[in-house]
């Protein structure tokens, strides 16, 4: 059997046994109220926007020297991807941010460093970072460790002096979401990527988001097929909301698609996706 054709097969079958576990999730209620109503074309526009260039070339400066981890060893995000959430929250201009998945921290950091770059150019704004993970990421057991990092996220955090902007929860994205009586303009969910976790996780981001506020997905792979030519899908996010949006939730999801710079294996693709109003 070729290796194409096994991958296909693995493939079919990892997404049947995600739906038959997310089929077992009795129905939840979704409201999309409090989304912001996004276009590709305000997207397009963040991305692409002049001015932000300078500002992105003295942060990556900063970066690159505290953010010392190679795309494809430790599964954080790819650096194109990174530079994509930094502009996101560059562009849209959130003062409260949680980020869900917090893992070696290298979407973590980048969220920071955008968020700092927005209260230097505003010092009245008070801009925060509420980063969740299941396990203590910056303690001795914590996935950098165990990937061989130097750094923490902790200590990636002081590197670039956002210290002040940025705390660290150690609980499951449900209990966090469940018990948090906060509200937040920008939610990043990049966690526990299963069907059933991402399918619970978005009707309560949902109410813990501000009114006009912004969810992105990460490794979303639109019907669930393979955006790169390594063959590779994560199937969870998008069962996930296939399945609210089937249930009746007025959602739609944005894929962003190609960006202008690279992301990985040699293509500009991303999988990172907005959630929108529908």
């Amino acid at each position: 059997m070729g290796s194409r054709i096994r991958k296909y097969l693995e493939r079919r079958q990892h997404i049947k046994n995600e739906q038959a576990s997310l089929d077992q999730i009795p129905k939840l209620s979704c409201t999309g109220e409090a989304l912001r109503a996004t276009t590709a074309h305000e997207l397009a526009g963040i991305f692409n926007r002049p001015e932000t260039q300078p500002e992105w070339t003295q942060a990556e400066a900063d970066l690159k020297r505290v953010c010392q981890i190679e795309d494809g060893t430790t599964g954080g995000v790819n650096p194109g991807d990174r530079r994509a959430v930094w502009y996101l929250i560059n562009g849209l201009g959130p003062k409260s941010v949680l980020e869900i998945g917090t893992h070696v921290g290298a979407s973590t950091v980048h969220i920071a460093s955008a968020l700092k770059n927005k209260q230097q150019s505003d010092p009245a704004i008070n801009p925060h970072l509420t980063t969740v993970d299941m396990e203590d990421v910056n303690s001795d057991s914590g996935a950098f460790k165990r990937y061989g990092l130097a750094a923490s996220p902790r200590d990636m955090i002081r590197s670039i002096q956002c210290d002040d902007l940025v705390s660290f929860v150690s609980e499951s994205s449900l209990t966090f979401l469940d018990r948090c009586e906060d509200k937040f303009d920008f939610i990043f969910l990049d966690g526990d990527h299963s069907a059933t976790t991402v399918y619970q996780e978005i009707p309560r981001a949902l109410k813990a988001l501000k009114q006009d506020g912004v969810i992105l997905l990460h490794d979303y792979f639109p019907k669930n097929r393979p955006i790169w030519v390594n063959g590779s899908v994560i199937p969870g996010p998008y069962l996930g909301v296939s399945r609210l949006r089937k249930e009746g939730a007025p959602i739609k999801v944005l894929p962003l698609g190609e960006l202008p710079w690279p992301t990985k294996l040699g293509s500009r693709i991303t999988s990172l996706a907005l959630v929108s109003r529908d």
